[in-house]
């Protein structure tokens, strides 16, 4: 009969996220984990069997948060150019579940995770097309609304604020 898991693997898995996000690959291993979480090394090793899949696993439930996340923008966000600024806005912010969305997308050399990344993507590129008026043309004003949004995202964490994504929004409806 099993155990009991006294730290449940999602509090796990967003230590691992953490450390990730703070000191990369190195900061994940099963020494730094175990002292994030309480938990012994080897319990680790039992629950995950390797670093590697310790820290896969932890981005898969990042992106299973996610796509909560998504779900949720999405219900809040009109039909509307607006709900296009506002599921935008909504996936931006820089707590919770979406603020993972940086380290999830640097983890794109596992062909699960990177299926993962183009699945969310498509998605939101559809919510976004749909509150930009549909058809052809609103298919093309997501896609690049999408990679504005991502590229903004990438440079605001160098320091540099860019363009309003709102304006970008006003340009291509």
């Amino acid at each position: 009969m099993p155990r009991t898991k006294i730290i449940p693997d999602p509090v796990v898995f967003s230590a691992i996220r953490t450390l990730l996000a703070q000191s990369g690959e190195r900061g994940a291993s099963f020494a730094m984990v175990s002292r994030a979480t309480g938990l012994a090394a080897p319990t680790l090793v039992q629950r995950y069997g390797s670093q590697d899949g310790m820290v896969r696993e932890a981005l898969l439930a990042g992106w299973d948060a996610l796509d909560r996340a998504t779900d949720a923008a999405e219900g809040q966000s009109d039909m509307s150019v607006k709900g296009a600024q506002m599921l935008i806005k909504a996936l931006s912010e820089t707590s919770g579940d979406a603020a993972d969305l940086p380290l999830l997308v640097a983890h794109l050399d596992d062909p699960t995770l990177r299926l993962r990344a183009m699945a969310w993507r498509v998605r939101v590129e559809q919510a976004l097309a749909v509150r930009l008026g549909g058809g052809a043309k609103g298919r093309e004003a997501a896609a690049l609304l999408f990679a504005a949004w991502q590229g903004q995202m990438l440079w605001q964490a160098a320091g540099d604020k860019g363009f309003r994504l709102k304006d970008a929004i006003k340009r291509l409806t």
